[in-house]
């Protein structure tokens, strides 16, 4: 438990340091959406690209790690449709539920990882982003527009925009053509992956707003329930079945542990999506997920 605690205590004072500096306007509100675009569309994809170019494609393990991650995520899905049916929801308040619940924080999760494995939990880390990311992405889009409907295009497009996407796309691609990362390309990659993980996490504490807390409490409640309790222990159980290694079944489990990404907020709000609801759910699973994570992998290590 202290090993866990020492692991990931740092990045929660890193989420708590960003929510206290724009609350201070330090260094200035121009700064954090730079930042954010700064480490999305560059910081971040070299991370990685980094991580798959060098990751180990021939691990025996990953067809079923693959495996448990669609059927994760599909029985995820399943279960929300069905609730939306019997509820009823409209799509604004669906998509919000439906990021809340099958969305996550990339840059906890690669941070934790990173803390708790090192750079080969990195690479099955970016690995199953590659999986997890696309999916994820279509599930939101659709949900949002489930009642007006969406072309094929529309709901593609912004998937094959998205810089993370891409960047698992060229990582793998160079990794398959046996390329590597010459010349001291893997030292450059590695000084922009350095600064992606402490920046993505002061983002998401700038990002923060616990005056979206007020309201909405028990939506708020169930789903965070689903998102950092359920969800872990469906990913659990699907690993076993599967009969997943201890590293890559841990990791599945964490994936499936994290609070939904702050960027669900922004296209929560493109798509005309519940944005009071989004942000609190955002706000409150952040926070929570300072307990149950260790609860989590408290969990999985006894």
């Amino acid at each position: 438990m202290l090993t866990l605690f020492q692991a990931l205590w740092p990045l929660f004072a890193l989420i708590v340091g960003g929510y206290l500096l724009r609350r201070w306007d330090f260094p200035g509100e121009a700064f954090w959406p730079a930042a954010e675009r700064l480490n999305y569309f560059i910081l971040f994809p070299a991370l990685l690209f980094s991580s798959l170019a060098t990751a180990p494609l021939g691990n025996p393990a990953l067809p079923r790690l693959a495996l448990a991650v669609f059927l994760g995520l599909g029985i995820g899905w399943a279960a929300l449709l069905l609730a939306r049916r019997v509820l009823s929801w409209p799509a604004a308040r669906f998509g919000a539920i439906t990021q809340g619940i099958l969305r996550f924080n990339t840059y906890l999760g690669l941070a934790a990882i990173g803390s708790l494995f090192g750079k080969d939990g990195l690479a099955i880390a970016a690995l199953m982003l590659a999986l997890m990311v696309p999916l994820v992405n279509l599930m939101s889009v659709w949900a949002l527009t489930a009642e007006r409907g969406v072309s094929l295009r529309g709901l593609l497009l912004p998937v094959a925009k998205n810089p993370l996407i891409l960047a698992c796309l060229a990582g793998a691609l160079v990794n398959l053509a046996g390329i590597g990362l010459p010349g001291g390309t893997d030292r450059l990659l590695n000084l922009l992956a350095v600064a992606s993980l402490p920046l993505g996490l002061l983002c998401v504490g700038a990002a923060l707003r616990p005056q979206e807390l007020a309201g909405e409490v028990p939506a708020l409640a169930w789903n965070c329930a689903l998102r950092l309790l359920a969800m872990p222990a469906l990913a659990f159980l699907v690993a076993r079945v599967l009969g997943l290694p201890a590293m890559e079944s841990s990791i599945l489990v964490l994936f499936f542990a994290l609070p939904t990404a702050p960027t669900a907020y922004v296209l929560t709000r493109q798509l005309g999506g519940d944005s009071h609801l989004m942000a609190g759910i955002i706000t409150l699973q952040t926070l929570l997920a300072a307990g149950s994570l260790l609860l989590v992998m408290r969990t999985l290590s006894a």
